[in-house]
């Protein structure tokens, strides 16, 4: 397996054997404006297929690793890989509806070999937006804890929380994830015991003035890119997610992994994942009323809603389990690397072995 990207994914332990990082050089030109990232990754893409043979590229996102993966295979020819593209919402939810994009995008679509949606709402809103009715799989996101590295106690006395409840946030921050909405229904909670963990995988410096403005600043917690996250999850009690829309929710999942309740909207492909009332409440976007009363009651008895949350582990690890979704992945690599006319070469149920 060859990762090609401008940087090593966030947890890649580099001394699994049969894995490489190529990454992906940018040169910035001042016969340029603005330096093209595209247009690299496709040659390093078309190199790496042509020094290691790849039988296949796995694109996740269309714009523009499936983009600069089409133009790879214009490089290579009859030689090139196979390719399959993975949507994970914004190049749907978000970029597709740029009408400078789409058109770009729907072509990665419709010249990939295969096309995989983590979600059905992820799958239909494909379809809508680009007006397109080819096949595409629904697998979803998957999740594999690993153990924590420090304790309970050892993670809260390193951040000074004390014994009170902690509320978890987990996102990349991005206008979509609604982060004001959060902070305000947080500041509305009128229990001054509850502290706000954010794991911020963006800048959280634009949301400080909100944050000292509804005098919160000494209960939220900011913790930037973290790779030791189980450790932060181990250390709170839910989970809450306040985002306008959400393809998935991995950090839903992540979270319920690790036996939280978890608080979000009911938005996009949400439900597919937290079952409202049984591993969670789920809410409209906008709640913030909604969001703050709930929090209130999860945070005045965190044990009430254990069952819950113990609820949402059992399904995480019945629906979601790596064991489950990689064999997913792998009946679609098949089909697509099987000669036309073939099969997969799978019996009957071994997308679950």
């Amino acid at each position: 397996m060859h990762f090609v990207s401008y940087g090593p994914p966030f947890r890649l332990d580099p001394n699994v054997p049969n894995v490489r990082f190529h990454p992906v050089r940018i040169n910035e030109y001042e016969l340029f404006r603005y330096p093209d990232y595209t247009l690299p990754l496709s040659v390093t893409l078309a190199d790496v297929s042509r020094e290691f043979g790849l039988d296949l590229i796995h694109a996740h996102y269309a714009v523009p690793h499936a983009v600069a993966a089409y133009l790879a295979r214009c490089m290579l020819g009859a030689a090139s890989p196979r390719v399959i593209t993975t949507l994970h919402g914004t190049d749907t939810t978000l970029i597709g509806k740029d009408p400078s994009f789409r058109p770009i995008i729907r072509h990665a679509i419709a010249a990939s070999d295969g096309v995989t949606a983590v979600s059905t709402f992820l799958r239909d809103e494909t379809r809508q937006i680009f007006g397109i009715d080819r096949e595409i799989d629904v697998v979803h996101n998957f999740f594999e804890p690993l153990p924590a590295k420090r304790t309970r106690q050892e993670v809260r006395a390193a951040l000074g929380i004390g014994s009170g409840p902690v509320a978890l946030h987990m996102s990349n921050l991005r206008s979509g994830k609604r982060i004001e909405d959060l902070l305000r229904a947080f500041a509305r909670v009128r229990n001054q015991e509850l502290r706000l963990l954010v794991l911020a995988g963006g800048d959280f410096a634009p949301y400080r003035p909100l944050t000292e403005s509804l005098g919160i600043g000494d209960r939220v917690i900011v913790q930037g890119a973290v790779p030791d996250v189980e450790d932060y999850l181990a250390a709170s009690d839910f989970g809450v997610y306040t985002s306008e829309s959400e393809s998935f929710g991995l950090s839903i999942l992540e979270s319920m992994f690790h036996g939280h309740p978890i608080l979000a909207t009911r938005a996009g492909g949400v439900p597919e994942v937290v079952v409202d009332g049984e591993t969670g409440f789920l809410l409209p976007p906008g709640d913030i009323d909604g969001f703050a009363a709930r929090m209130e009651d999860l945070a005045r008895d965190p044990g009430r809603f254990r069952a819950m949350g113990e609820r949402g582990r059992a399904r995480a690890e019945a629906l979601f389990s790596a064991e489950r979704i990689v064999g997913r992945y792998l009946e679609v690599y098949r089909r697509v690397l099987a000669p036309p006319g073939a099969g997969s070469g799978l019996t009957k149920g071994g997308a679950d072995r």
